[in-house]
């Protein structure tokens, strides 16, 4: 329940997450951008630069779409919603499969995408950032690798 008229519910977040994941599913160029302001900026881990407007990323996307890429499924999981007055954070775990022209290319990836709250129970959202998840370490990992964040605070 949002402590604040501003602030958006779990459940409208959840929907907005959900309608830009099956827009992006289903390569529908038209729904998916629909649910992105003007002037969102989307880090992207593939990419060289932060895309600094939804027209960069329209450009980039119709530029994969003429090398003959395409979605061909995408799930959402591990999904977290954190709300403040005024938008949103949904962050989740995505596993894609996209064709190419050299075939199907499989992955998991993180993401965030940060959401305005319009007021009118609409979300927009104005940042997307994508990374890739690291690979788990072996439990037998050699003593000699770097230890990780929470290996650091333990100590």
């Amino acid at each position: 329940m949002p402590n604040d008229v501003n602030e958006p519910s779990h459940a409208e977040v959840l929907r907005a997450a959900d309608a830009i994941v099956a827009a992006y599913t289903a390569t529908d160029a038209k729904a998916y951008f629909a649910a992105f302001a003007p002037d969102a900026t989307f880090i992207f881990h593939p990419e060289n630069s932060r895309l600094d407007s939804r027209a960069e990323y329209e450009e980039a996307w119709n530029l994969w779409i003429a090398d003959g890429w395409s979605v061909a499924d995408c799930v959402s999981s591990a999904r977290l919603v954190q709300t403040f007055p005024g938008g949103a954070i949904f962050s989740h775990t995505v596993d894609t499969t996209v064709m190419t022209r050299e075939g199907e290319e499989s992955y998991r990836e993180r993401e965030s995408i940060i959401f305005r709250h319009l007021g009118d129970g609409r979300l927009l959202a104005i940042h997307e950032h994508l990374s890739t998840v690291p690979d788990a370490v072996p439990a037998d990992a050699s003593a000699d690798a770097e230890p990780n964040v929470a290996e650091v605070i333990a100590q």
